[in-house]
């Protein structure tokens, strides 16, 4: 019984801790972390934090954005932070397949060890929305002339086989 409130209680997680690791990465150079949301949207919260002078940047996007950076084409950013020493970054963001990228590219020469974290935050429901008023009118008529429809053919079944 203890097992299963354990389990229940470990599904019912809405914050996942992604990543939390040091990487060290090259002056000049940049490391990704995949953040794969391809089923429902989430927050996603993540906090760099280099214990010496580095100017590092902090970026979500999309992959094919950084496939672009790869190449050296013009790319698109959800979010960043930095640059500097330690930054957080927070991005509400659709499902999808998205990268955080730490750049390590304002560093003049310097090498960089940080230390990232990543969670991803799955609590708070999308807006609610509402058809509008000229729609719902539409579904409540068909509805309505389904329902009759139906009804008048039973209803006509129903008297020829009385009369018959």
């Amino acid at each position: 019984m203890i097992a299963l409130a354990w389990i229940l209680a470990l599904t019912a997680a809405t914050r996942i801790d992604l990543v939390d690791e040091v990487y060290s990465i090259p002056a000049d150079k940049w490391h990704y972390v995949d953040v794969g949301l391809k089923q429902q949207p989430a927050l996603v919260l993540a906090h760099y934090d280099a214990p010496q002078n580095a100017a590092l940047r902090l970026v979500l996007m999309r992959r094919e954005d950084m496939e672009h950076l790869f190449e050296g084409y013009p790319y698109g950013v959800v979010a960043q932070a930095g640059p500097g020493r330690a930054g957080t970054l927070r991005a509400r963001v659709p499902a999808g397949d998205y990268v955080l990228v730490l750049d390590n590219s304002d560093s003049h020469g310097v090498p960089a060890t940080v230390h990232l974290r990543v969670w991803l935050d799955f609590s708070t429901a999308p807006a609610v929305t509402e058809i509008s008023p000229t729609r719902r009118l539409v579904v409540i008529l068909i509805s309505f002339g389904v329902f009759f429809a139906i009804a008048g053919y039973s209803m006509s079944k129903i008297w020829k086989s009385f009369k018959g």
